[in-house]
């Protein structure tokens, strides 16, 4: 069966309609990019009087700075936690609530909210809830013997991005493991159930192998999430703090950007940066993606 082809009327009225996303990603994505491309091979003086064509030494500085590296290591602990924790935790409330069958709609509009929250906000709520002074859940920790303090404990600032980045994104998994299990066919369960085999055993090899590219797209989703889109969070939350020990690689480029206004540094960490996303998810398509089942 073949698929109708759209006529237009008009040769030119294709791309007129494209044309606001066209120069939405021009002006948005591709000349940013660009620009920090060529300014990454530059240095130049925190007003911008004097700029001199450096070739690689901002990044060759930037491979030589301990501090930088360090923050290569943050933010690989920072991306895989959150990536697990955020797929595993939406998985486990997806399946829940495909189990509740009465209430389903009211359980997934109460999952789905935190999706909403702006990133700043989702730090300052959880700001606030593990605040040593006044935080509910400091006080508790505290009545429980453990003394948390974000503020001068680089592990306990941690978990707290950690915790707050995780929060924010369940949501957006949750919805996208709901509708995949919602697909697969009932009948393949209950195939599965008369030859006797338990709740957990016919998710593992009959549901979890079905919303595998479902997966599989939210791991590339949670990396790329975890690297960029976090910034927010990391700014209300801790500041990179303590001693830097939360300062991933996008709040360091803004650090030396913004604050230290080592602008030729920062745009050679924004394009290492996005180098390492780029290979990432070329890296997972190329093997992980063998073992989705489409």
């Amino acid at each position: 069966m073949q698929t109708k082809r759209t006529v237009f009327p008009n040769k030119l009225l294709p791309y007129l309609l494209i044309a606001p996303q066209i120069f939405v990603t021009v002006v948005f994505f591709l000349w940013p990019a660009a620009t920090a491309f060529w300014q990454s091979f530059l240095r130049q003086d925190a007003f911008g009087f004097k700029t001199s064509f450096v070739w690689f030494e901002n990044y060759r500085r930037l491979f030589a700075d301990p501090i930088y590296i360090n923050a290569f290591g943050h933010t690989l602990i920072f991306a895989i936690l959150v990536t697990v924790l955020s797929t595993a935790i939406a998985l486990l409330l997806a399946a829940a609530a495909m189990r509740v069958l009465r209430t389903s709609r009211i359980y997934s509009t109460l999952l789905i909210w935190p999706y909403a929250v702006a990133p700043a906000i989702a730090g300052i709520l959880w700001w606030f809830m593990f605040n040593p002074s006044i935080g509910i859940v400091a006080y508790m920790l505290r009545a429980m013997g453990i003394n948390w303090n974000h503020l001068i404990n680089p592990d306990d600032a941690m978990i707290l991005i950690v915790i707050a980045a995780t929060w924010k994104q369940i949501s957006y998994n949750f919805l996208f493991f709901l509708a995949a299990l919602q697909s697969v066919p009932r009948s393949l369960q209950e195939a599965g159930a008369i030859d006797g085999a338990g709740p957990v055993k016919r998710f593992w090899t009959i549901v979890f192998p079905l919303i595998s590219p479902t997966t599989f797209y939210l791991i590339v989703i949670n990396i790329v999430y975890a690297m960029f889109d976090t910034f927010g969070i990391i700014h209300a939350t801790t500041q990179g703090g303590p001693a830097r020990a939360t300062e991933i690689l996008v709040y360091k480029v803004y650090f030396d950007g913004f604050i230290g206004l080592n602008l030729g540094s920062s745009a050679a960490q924004s394009v290492i940066l996005m180098v390492i996303v780029i290979a990432l998810t070329a890296v997972q398509f190329r093997f992980i993606e063998r073992r989705v089942q489409y």
